[in-house]
């Protein structure tokens, strides 16, 4: 049991180190471009965080299998490399009962990593959808931001405002320039107002109908009309005005497929419901089948250094991998049957990773010269 005890926490330390430090880089560069959003206008301000919590499920599901296969390696090799490891065995410690005590941690992350691929991380996609078409809705002036030019949500006027009240319910000092009607639409409508207006405002205010239209209500203002055929000026001084900032509601997108529930894809019968479901599956799935590859991979001799197999171990990450991704693709593509579907790459890594564990043991021993008495 102490054994046992001991080398589950060298492996989970390591694994946890690991996990945060590239949760953090990912994060960062997730906040920056989250961020950048922002300041474009493309959502709020007030939303950052939010989007940011909702991408770290997602992050977590892809992050988890490569924290635990470099925290196996990293954790193990430290202990080969400080001869930890040969006292062990000279306790009557095996390859074999690492391996199992590896296990034990790696099927409990599994079932975490489980939680997360499938329930957590496409529960997060909805909610993302459903704040992103909450901010579209809501964009109109409301995202605006005071001292720039940007313009409306129909694309049909361009909108300068001097100042926002802390509230944002109020602007202050408003320039809004409204282009005429392009070729296309004056062809589609002839009694469409074909001038250009120019108009400026003390005060605006953003109202919204049920129906989802927004308004600008300006006051005391002055509009300034330019015909387009005769170049003549109209100057209109207002007490109230109105500008069409936005048509409609947002309607309802369609959901991309990561954004289902779990349990609904399980139902769907079509190529990229199935490669979608499989790729969940995949990534707790893929969880004890990189162990049963770390564990023989961190085996390193105390002269070679504890990051000796720390690059063909990820050159078999990578490759594992990019086979699933390849795979779900072709999967979507109807190129690879969906009774095949990903199941062929997790059983060569299976393959691959038994022969490594079973290489320095009786039976493994008996395999491997029985094949190349074969060979020969």
């Amino acid at each position: 049991m102490l054994i046992f005890r001991y080398l589950t926490v060298e492996i989970l330390k390591s694994q946890f180190a690991v996990f945060f430090t590239l949760m953090t880089i990912f994060v960062s560069e997730k906040f920056v471009r989250i961020l950048s959003s922002a300041s474009e206008g493309g959502i709020p301000g007030k939303l950052v965080m939010s989007f940011l919590a909702l991408k770290l499920p997602q992050l977590a599901s892809l992050i988890l299998p490569l924290s635990i296969f470099l925290g196996i390696i990293l954790a193990y090799s430290r202990i080969y490399a400080d001869s930890e490891m040969t006292v062990l065995k000279a306790c009557g410690v095996s390859e074999w009962y690492v391996t199992r005590v590896t296990l034990v941690s790696s099927f409990i992350m599994a079932i975490f990593a489980g939680i997360v691929t499938l329930y957590l991380a496409p529960w997060a996609s909805e909610q993302e959808y459903q704040l992103r078409e909450q901010a579209e809705a809501d964009a109109g002036l409301s995202s605006l931001r005071a001292g720039r030019f940007q313009q409306t949500e129909n694309g049909k006027a361009v909108v300068f405002i001097h100042d926002i009240n802390q509230g944002g319910s109020e602007l202050k000092r408003v320039f809004v320039a409204q282009l005429p009607e392009s070729q296309e639409e004056q062809n589609l409508a002839p009694e469409a107002n074909k001038k250009a207006q120019i108009v400026y405002a003390e005060k605006g205010t953003v109202v919204e109908d049920i129906s989802g239209e927004q308004k600008l209500i300006l006051s005391n203002g002055k509009r300034y009309e330019i015909q387009n055929k005769s170049q003549e000026l109209t100057y209109t001084e207002f007490e109230g005005y109105d500008v069409q900032i936005q048509e409609q509601a947002i309607e309802h997108k369609r959901r991309k497929l990561k954004a289902v529930p779990s349990y609904e894809l399980a139902v769907m019968d079509n190529n990229e419901a199935r490669s979608e479901f499989q790729w969940r599956i995949a990534i707790p799935l893929s969880i004890p089948i990189l162990t049963l590859l770390a564990v023989p991979l961190s085996v390193v001799n105390p002269r070679q250094g504890k990051f000796a197999k720390l690059v063909p171990a990820l050159g078999l990450y990578l490759g594992y991998f990019i086979f699933l991704n390849a795979a779900k693709f072709a999967l979507a593509d109807g190129k690879i049957p969906q009774s095949l579907g990903l199941w062929w790459i997790h059983l060569s890594a299976l393959f691959i990773g038994s022969l490594l564990i079973l290489k320095d043991r009786p039976i493994g021993s008996f395999i491997f010269a029985k094949f190349k008495k074969t060979a020969s």
